[in-house]
């Protein structure tokens, strides 16, 4: 699981206007009509092409845990592209991001400033070029850490320099221990 790359889908499933199928039936039927028949299917949620005509049929309702799980996510990760695509683009366009995090902050500056890390909660509105460039690192398949660092960069100009009015000798923003961190649009 990625805490980065999982905060902003959760951040885009907000923007859903059509809540995703909850049951086993219908999730399976989504699935199938998307991926354009049983066999696929079956390899992506790795059991039997029989399984998924049973699911299909209603004639088995209740999936074990792990199945349930692999199921909710394929179902979110394909469900109402469009909308995704346009909370995406409005966020990188005109809306920004909001991150609200807990988590270990600092920075490395010269010597004779307070640049003693601590933990610190923010709620910090992001600037469209900053979403811009999460969700292109996304798209692009970025690991956990370098979402982080693009987060670290994004704080360390709106929060610590404050647009350029403010720390203007600040090289490198700590942003480490994370214990809360979530997105909204």
């Amino acid at each position: 699981m990625s805490l980065f790359g999982d905060g902003l889908e959760k951040a885009v499933q907000k923007a859903f206007t059509r809540p995703a199928p909850k049951n086993a039936g219908p999730q399976m039927r989504y699935l199938v009509k998307q991926l354009g028949g049983t066999k696929a299917v079956a390899q992506m949620l790795r059991i039997s092409q029989r399984t998924v005509e049973r699911y299909v049929k209603d004639q088995i309702k209740r999936p074990r845990a792990d199945l349930a799980a692999r199921l909710e996510r394929e179902v979110k990760k394909r469900w109402q592209p469009q909308i995704r695509a346009k909370a995406r683009a409005k966020a990188a366009s005109t809306g920004g991001i909001v991150i609200d995090t807990r988590a270990r902050l600092g920075y490395t500056a010269p010597i004779g400033s307070t640049d003693q890390d601590r933990i610190r909660h923010l709620t910090v509105a992001l600037p469209p070029v900053h979403a811009a460039r999460l969700f292109e690192a996304q798209e692009q398949g970025a690991s956990d850490a370098r979402l982080q660092e693009i987060a670290a960069e994004a704080l360390k100009e709106v929060y610590f320099q404050d647009g350029g009015r403010r720390a203007g000798s600040l090289d490198e923003v700590c942003f480490t221990d994370i214990e809360h961190l979530e997105f909204d649009l």
